[in-house]
């Protein structure tokens, strides 16, 4: 207990450092499982971080609704978050781990605004939660993944911070940027080149998931002192079915908005973003 705690509070030291160094950001500038699967309150053994290409999932939106992402005027052309998942070694992992109360809205408000933009969900209407329910994307990803955490996640705040603070730190579309692999119609990239560009900036390899010869989503894993570790393994390519196999060559595409439903322009509009980096200070995580 005495090294996992030591562990907890190198983990928000180092969260709370990052914070403040993106404090001065926002002054200048003022992401679903399938049915079926077991509950398990088993421990864990590391993290998998879900990346998502909106070029890819947004193709498939046919109308727009405020809840999507896709709405907006301006595309969205950097991966975004779909969720933080806790993973077994040998393959699988638990979900809706420890029975919650309603999911509470106030503990994240100060995180609203950098979730919107960076863990938009992509679809419209709501996504399943545990026990039967139906709700937003991030009450689904708390409830299925994030209540699995615990001990090293507490609450909601816990689990989308540390989200946040990994996206922000391991830049996957910055990353394949200077390897000059930028979301363009038709052109393909080398899946090699894509997982080397990703191995060259963080020092581990990362896992594809494609459709109809896209890039659907890139994930990060890590162990659960947040450093990264390889992806890739035997049982954790099991995680994917044949049909989200990678081919040998991919495209990252772009996409062109939809009109709302009611014929106004989107949700709102974005201040682009070179990089697709949050640009915000997401708050001080609490000791």
């Amino acid at each position: 207990m005495r090294g996992m705690e030591k562990t907890r509070r190198g983990r928000q030291l180092l969260l709370s450092l990052c914070f403040v160094c993106l404090a001065g950001a926002l002054l200048a500038a003022a992401a679903a499982p399938s049915a079926g699967r077991k509950r398990r309150r088993a421990g864990f053994d590391h993290y998998v971080l879900a990346l998502q290409w909106p070029g890819t999932v947004c193709r498939q939106t046919n109308h727009c609704c405020g809840s999507n992402g896709c709405c907006r005027s301006n595309p969205l052309n950097w991966f975004t978050i779909h969720g933080l998942w806790p993973q077994y070694s040998y393959g699988g992992w638990p979900s809706c781990c420890r029975p919650t109360t309603a999911f509470n809205m106030n503990k994240i408000a100060m995180l609203t605004p950098i979730l919107e933009k960076y863990w938009p969900s992509l679809y419209c209407g709501d996504s399943s939660t545990c026990f039967g329910g139906r709700g937003p994307f991030w009450v689904h990803e708390w409830e299925t993944h994030g209540t699995c955490g615990y001990p090293e996640i507490q609450d909601e705040y816990d689990y989308f911070s540390t989200a946040l603070y990994l996206y922000s730190k391991y830049n996957v579309t910055k990353a394949l940027r200077k390897a000059h692999i930028y979301p363009r119609n038709g052109r393909k990239y080398e899946v090699g080149h894509i997982v080397a560009a990703i191995d060259h900036a963080f020092g581990r390899l990362p896992h594809l998931v494609c459709k109809n010869g896209s890039v659907q989503e890139l994930r990060l894993c890590f162990h659960k002192d947040y450093q990264p570790r390889d992806c890739g393994s035997e049982a954790e390519e099991a995680w994917s079915s044949r049909r989200s196999h990678c081919p040998r060559y991919v495209t990252l595409p772009s996409y062109k908005p939809q009109a709302m439903a009611n014929g106004t322009e989107g949700l709102r509009r974005s201040r682009p973003e070179s990089d697709g980096e949050p640009r915000a200070y997401y708050g001080r995580r609490r000791l």
